[in-house]
């Protein structure tokens, strides 16, 4: 087996790898993430140099990072690990506008935005996570980086951790295997035509979170939701906020009134915590703020062929 590439880091602050980098994790069966039994956490990427496979451990207190990488991409991988977990994020400038916001500041203020860096990892799964129920989502997005994917390099492959499709790869699937993914001509679209401009987004995304939005945006059947889902996660924005979100608004407009709220009214709930509006969503769903669960859940759609 090739010797990793490792490096040991020491964030200044409570770093949690489990919060860290939940954003990455796209279900429980997500192949292109493992946790092993000893608590290290390993990921399957596709760098701008390559592919890697990532392999994050912490101490037992929290704080130092162990990181190990193989394959094409592995020093990109750690000298990003950082970004990753947090680094770059600022939340100095945050002021809870709201006596349950600071409760939970005062618990969850650990929390930080990380910053994978890669635009197209963040956006596949996120087209794909589009107007379907979770259960649907990650089922397609687990469907697709198995067949399509390719394995992680060094031990990632004895794990069976794999890297999602390149751009070159989802151009050249069928209309037929995303139906049997599935997913439907509308996403499937969205996805082929950012694949066409993947490294443009790529450049937009080294620019900033605002050239990225207006990159993003310009692709039709990307709107606002999914700018936002992609930029959290690959710029690290504090600011998106997931308009359009069957889940988000209700829960931010409970935990903020004690009602729901529409995207208009979550709009101007959130307009006094700019630029940090994404920091209040991550509060809510950390102290677990969000509306009491009721009645069954939504069914996955039936009608698409196997």
């Amino acid at each position: 087996m090739t010797s990793p590439t490792e490096r040991r880091w020491q964030p200044g602050w409570p770093c949690s790898l489990a919060a860290a980098l939940a954003p990455y994790r796209h279900g429980a069966g997500d192949p292109t993430y493992r946790v092993a039994p000893d608590g290290a956490h390993w990921r399957g990427i596709r760098t701008p140099v390559g592919t890697a496979t990532l392999r994050l451990s912490a101490d037992e207190g929290g704080g130092t990072v162990s990181g190990a990488a193989w394959g094409a991409g592995a020093e990109w991988a750690l000298d990003t690990m950082p970004r990753l977990l947090g680094a770059e994020d600022d939340p100095s400038g945050f002021r809870p506008r709201h006596d349950v916001i600071e409760r939970a500041w005062r618990r969850h203020g650990h929390l930080r935005i990380g910053a994978s860096g890669l635009v197209m990892e963040s956006l596949v799964p996120a087209v794909i996570e589009q107007k379907v129920t979770g259960q649907e989502a990650f089922g397609a997005y687990r469907g697709l980086v198995r067949r399509f994917g390719e394995p992680a390099p060094g031990p990632g492959a004895d794990l069976g951790l794999l890297v999602q499709p390149s751009p070159t790869t989802l151009r050249s699937i069928a209309s037929w295997d995303w139906i049997r993914l599935p997913v439907d001509r509308a996403r499937s679209t969205a996805v082929l035509r950012a694949a066409r401009v993947a490294d443009g987004l790529e450049r937009a995304g080294a620019r900033g979170a605002t050239e990225l939005d207006r990159a993003l945006c310009s692709v039709p059947g990307i709107g606002r939701w999914t700018s936002a889902e992609v930029r959290v996660r690959s710029q690290g924005d504090a600011d998106a906020v997931s308009f359009g979100d069957y889940h988000v608004a209700r829960d931010v407009g409970w935990a903020l009134t004690g009602a729901e709220v529409d995207d208009d009214g979550l709009e101007e709930l959130l307009e006094e915590y700019r630029p940090h509006r994404h920091r209040v969503q991550r509060l809510v769903v950390a102290a677990g703020l969000g509306r009491p669960r009721r009645g069954p859940r939504m069914a996955p759609r039936v009608h698409l062929p196997k």
